[in-house]
């Protein structure tokens, strides 16, 4: 025997029993740290572990300091940012130090990265629901009344009228109804005010499952983690249909792209097993593009496993029903992108049968139950795809003039889009790798599908929240990606330290990130706070539609615009003509001459041959206001007619709302209102 190393080649005699190894008296086993302990052992080493450690909690403190000191009268053409005091701007400013300070570290943790994206949320989208006493957003009071229905029906609403549409696509409905006879809740309210936090949190699962299918680097994953949600400006994470479907979305997209790049990782080593047992040494990069970066269209062998197996599909076919089921988007979103990823070959026995499934299943939906609303549109949609140019920017024009404010809020959100989807661009130019992943499909087909149609004006805010998961991880890769390529995590020995597959930059450079993701935070918080003047309901308005709410069954319900706190309630029995949907010589009309426009509406009969209401409300002024709908002196002259007009008998009234009943005999306005209004 020597004490020379022993060869790689030469194994040693299996007969040979193996050496102990020594155990010394005073040998204790390692025992893992808890608690606060195990948190300090996974902070970040140096100088920039200090900042990590000390800028979570320090930020968070100043939030919470700063929250009782936010005044919602203050709330004006800026919205919310002009009611939160200077010190709740220190914690967004901490959370984005902190979080660069992360990525600075040499091992970048999974702990603190996360710590700070969850802290992110929280900032951004818990703070409309701690300050206000109601659930922001009309739309979201919208689709509370529509549950409410569905309980008291127990499923389909007969006699919904322009709202059967819901009776369509009735999966996110149905879904939240059988949550509260499943707790016994009596309504949605009691969690919908948190819904966003609850949609941004989840949403955290596929952002992570579909880039750690790009890459096993650390940094990146994190970085694009972090700038989607920096960059999520469009707001559509409230309880509604499309803030499930989107979830439920990238959910279906993540999975596929990780079975892609998980067949890839098959396919490699089986390959290797084929050409004499050789494997790529764990250290070595990937010949398709840097170590980490899992190309989707490596070619597959012939022997290897194709297709899915049964319960991962059996999920897929899950997720794709429910997304079919509950919105008219998003599966159109979904195949179209599907489509884009199966145009290169060697995806397409992964690709294809997800493809079908989505496209087989939407068809079926859409010729039998959504029947009645795609007959009655299908004129309609064909002729959109004849005028991409109209629907790229349909939804912006407006009669009246909107405030400073508003237009400084739309030029932020307009220079925040185009910063990251030249981030992303400028991404993808730089990184050869990253064009042979599958993002530039994810990043192309929002696009596609905003040339089609218009969708009432919101198609060019819905393409770029879709395309936000790839133009982030783009943006993250120019920011913190290197074009040499090192071991990624997943192909080291089990047990071995996490490398960084990218390298911390200097200070220069961590300095041009920090700033930068600063101000594409701050563009994020112009377009989500700027309207939440006229998204956030006084508890006066609230009873003030209740009480509209439960005035007699037949009754019609006239109102300025539709953004109030549940004017949908009990819409199966009663009817609803809002003034501000007017279109063409008719808002002009209203615009122009708006008592007579009142008069005019209140003189046709009600079909239903109940009572007729008005009702008025703070959120009604603001929103013709902020969006331009109609000038200041229409909404004035409409009000001073209202309040004038001998026909009109104010039976409800408080500081934010008033409610007239129109008491023309011939009209049947003679029935008795509720009892329960006051006068301020």
């Amino acid at each position: 025997m020597t004490d020379a190393p022993e060869r790689a080649d030469v194994r040693p005699d299996p007969r040979t029993p193996a050496p102990r190894t020594p155990v010394h008296a005073d040998a204790a086993p390692a025992r893992r740290p808890h608690g606060l302990r195990a948190v300090l052992a996974a902070a970040p080493s140096g100088p920039s572990g200090w900042i990590a450690l000390g800028a979570l909690p320090a930020a968070l403190a100043l939030w919470l300091l700063a929250l009782p000191n936010a005044r919602l009268s203050r709330m004006g053409d800026l919205g919310l940012l002009q009611a939160l005091p200077p010190l709740w701007f220190a914690a967004p400013v901490l959370l984005t130090v902190g979080f660069v300070a992360v990525l600075r570290s040499p091992v970048v943790r999974h702990r603190w990265a996360g710590a700070y994206v969850l802290a992110l949320i929280l900032v951004v989208h818990g703070t409309p629901g701690l300050l206000y006493p109601t659930l922001r957003y009309a739309w979201a009071w919208k689709h509370v009344a529509i549950i409410d229905a569905v309980l008291r029906h127990g499923g389909a609403v007969p006699g919904a009228g322009k709202l059967d549409v819901y009776n369509q696509w009735p999966g996110f409905f149905e879904f939240h109804a059988l949550v509260l006879r499943a707790t016994g809740l009596d309504s949605v309210l009691g969690y919908a005010s948190w819904y966003p936090v609850i949609t941004n949190v989840l949403l955290l699962g596929p952002l992570l499952l579909l880039y750690r299918s790009f890459t096993a680097d650390r940094r990146l994953v994190w970085g694009g983690i972090w700038l989607y949600y920096a960059t999520a400006w469009v707001g559509q994470d409230y309880f509604s249909p499309q803030a499930l479907a989107y979830l439920l979305h990238l959910t279906v997209i993540a999975l596929v792209v990780h079975r892609l790049a998980a067949r890839r990782r098959l396919t490699r080593a089986g390959a290797g097993a084929r050409a004499g047992g050789s494997v790529r040494p764990a250290g070595s990069a990937s010949p398709a593009g840097p170590s980490g970066a899992r190309a989707l269209g490596t070619v597959l062998d012939g022997s290897s496993r194709a297709g899915w197996r049964a319960a991962p599909f059996a999920l897929l076919l899950v997720l794709i029903a429910a997304i079919v089921s509950s919105h008219q988007l998003t599966p159109v979103m979904l195949a179209v992108s599907l489509l884009l990823l199966a145009l290169g070959r060697r995806n397409r026995r992964t690709v294809l049968p997800v493809l079908a499934a989505v496209v087989g299943l939407t068809v079926l939906w859409d010729a039998t139950v959504a029947r009645p609303f795609v007959s009655a549109n299908l004129s309609g949609l064909i002729a959109a795809l004849g005028s991409p140019d109209h629907n790229a920017v349909a939804g912006l024009a407006r009669l009246g003039e909107a405030p400073f404010g508003q237009i400084l809020a739309s030029w932020a959100d307009r220079g925040l889009t185009a910063a990251v989807l030249l981030l992303a661009l400028a991404g993808a130019l730089r990184h050869r790798w990253v064009r042979r992943v599958g993002l530039l499909p994810l990043l192309v087909a929002p696009v596609a599908v905003l040339l089609a149609n218009a969708y009432d004006g919101e198609m060019l805010f819905r393409a770029y929240l879709f395309a936000l998961p790839a133009a982030a991880f783009l943006a993250a890769a120019l920011l913190w990606g290197n074009r040499a390529g090192t071991p990624a995590e997943d192909a080291l020995p089990p047990g071995t330290p996490p490398r960084p597959a990218t390298r911390p930059g200097g200070p220069l450079r961590t300095g041009v990130c920090a700033v930068l993701l600063l101000g594409l935070l701050g563009g994020t918080l112009f377009g989500y706070y700027s309207k939440e003047a006229m998204n956030y309901f006084t508890p006066q308005e609230v009873a003030a539609v209740r009480y509209v709410a439960e005035t007699p069954a037949g009754s019609r319900i006239i109102s300025l615009t539709a953004n109030e706190p549940g004017g949908e309630l009990n819409y199966d029995t009663h009817d609803r003509l809002v003034l501000g949907d007017a279109a063409g010589e008719d808002l002009r009309h209203l615009a122009a001459a708006p008592g007579d426009a009142l008069r005019g509406a209140l003189a046709t009969p009600n079909a239903a041959g109940g009572p007729t209401y008005l009702i008025l409300t703070r959120a009604q002024v603001l929103d013709c206001e902020l969006t331009g709908l109609l000038p200041a002196s229409a909404v004035q002259g409409l009000a001073a007619a209202a309040a004038a007009e001998p026909t009109l008998r104010r039976v409800y009234a408080n500081q934010d709302a008033v409610v007239y009943q129109y008491t023309d005999s011939d009209a049947g306005g003679g029935a008795a209102a509720p009892a329960g209004g006051s006068t301020p």
